[in-house]
Order: structure tokens, then C-alpha cells, then sequence
């Protein structure tokens, strides 16, 4: 079932962790849109002088080398922003970014939201630390690829996912995770349906639920 849109200018003041009156500015200044599944919402290679903030569904950035081969880099949840952030010039994308399932997004032109990170300082310090955790999540997995076996690279995922929460909403799709470890589907699936058999994790339709994340920090190896 298709979650609820948050309304706009509540998401926002939750997001940016701003009034409600520069909350509503955020609102004036932007354009909600809508994408379905699998839809390109950025291609590689192309000028877009937007920036995203994501309200609802799920969102990968891929990037693929000149014989067409991909690799999964990012996913985007509620709350994050990608596209031309902060930039005054705005270069080639070098990722496609698309959506994995129904999305909402509110979009501002880049130069716009780059006024509003100047203006309001909340919205610059929650700007700073979105990319940030973005960065450190990235520079995680280069490190786990060369560091730990692929399961642990599952596990580690798992973790960084569910994050204090320990609770991933909507659950992960099995062969975007193993995309994201650099792994295939079928090591991830086992890894997986291994943790859940040991009772470390509960899947259903909903979420994935960390019930003992001590344990699974253990086996990242």
C-alpha cells in the first residue's frame, strides 16, 4: 500500500528543523512533482540546475560506464536531497537518478535553494550534515569493499540503514542491496534469510526490523 504524502510544509519544518514561517518559504519557492516507478528523474550527463528534497518513496542514483555497465552509488529516502546542491554552477550529472517506486519530491531551482541555505541558518546546518552522512555512507562502502567479505558487506549495510531506528521502512529490496554491497543477489538473499532464521532480524511486507543489532555488529567481518 502507497504511503500517505506528508503534507508539505510540515515536512519540511521536520526536515530543516526550521520555524513554520521559513517553512513556508521553503514552500513558496518550490514545485511538488510526482514520478512513477522506475521513472529518470535525472540522467547522466545532463544540466539540471534543480535541487531535490525527497518527500516520499525511494529514489538510486546509478552510474554507468561508456559499455553500459552500472553501479548502484546511492538510494535516496524521505528527507534527503540530491540534484545540484549548493552550486552556483551547475555541472553535467554524473549519475542517473531514478525512482525505484512512486515518488513525491519538491524541487527548487538551484540557485533559489542555495539563497534560502544563505538566508536561513537551520536550513544551512541540516543541508550540511544531510551531505555529510551522504558522504560518509559512500566513503563506508569503498572502505567495506576491499576490507570486509561480501555477507559482512550485507550485514554492515543492514546497519547503516536502519540507523538509530534499527527499522527499515519500506524493507530492502534484495538485489538493490546486493547492488549497493557489490555482491549478488543470491550471496545477499542468503544473507539475509540467515539473519532472520537466527531470529537478528524480522522482515514483513512493512519493514525490516534489527532485533538484536550487538549480534549483527558482530558478524560484520
Amino acid at each position: 500500500m502507497q504511503a500517505e504524502t506528508p503534507a508539505l510544509p510540515a515536512f519540511i519544518q521536520d526536515v530543516f528543523g526550521c520555524s513554520p514561517e521559513v517553512a513556508q518559504s521553503l514552500v513558496r519557492r518550490c514545485a511538488e512533482r510526482s514520478y512513477r516507478p522506475h521513472a529518470p528523474i535525472i540522467r547522466q550527463g545532463d544540466v539540471r540546475a534543480e535541487t531535490f528534497l525527497l518527500v516520499l518513496g525511494l529514489v538510486h542514483a546509478y552510474a554507468y560506464g561508456a559499455e553500459g555497465q552500472g553501479v548502484l552509488l546511492q538510494a535516496y529516502r524521505p528527507g534527503d536531497i540530491f540534484g545540484a546542491v549548493v552550486e552556483r554552477e551547475t555541472p553535467p550529472s554524473p549519475t542517473e537518478v531514478r525512482a525505484v517506486e512512486e515518488v513525491r519530491a519538491a524541487v527548487f531551482l538551484a540557485l533559489d535553494f542555495l539563497a534560502l541555505v544563505e538566508m536561513h541558518s537551520s536550513v544551512g546546518l541540516a543541508v550540511s550534515r544531510m551531505l555529510l552522512r551522504q558522504l560518509q555512507a559512500a566513503t563506508a562502502r569503498m572502505v567495506e569493499r576491499t576490507t570486509l567479505t561480501s555477507v559482512g558487506r550485507v550485514y554492515a549495510e543492514l546497519l547503516r540503514q536502519a540507523g538509530d531506528s534499527r527499522r527499515i521502512a519500506p524493507p530492502p529490496v534484495i538485489s538493490d542491496l546486493a547492488a549497493l554491497v557489490n555482491t549478488t543477489r543470491e550471496t545477499a538473499s542468503r544473507a539475509v534469510s540467515d539473519l532472520e532464521r537466527r531470529g537478528i532480524i524480522r522482515r514483513d511486507p512493512t519493514a525490516l526490523a534489527i532485533l538484536s543489532p550487538r549480534r549483527l555488529e558482530e558478524l560484520v567481518v
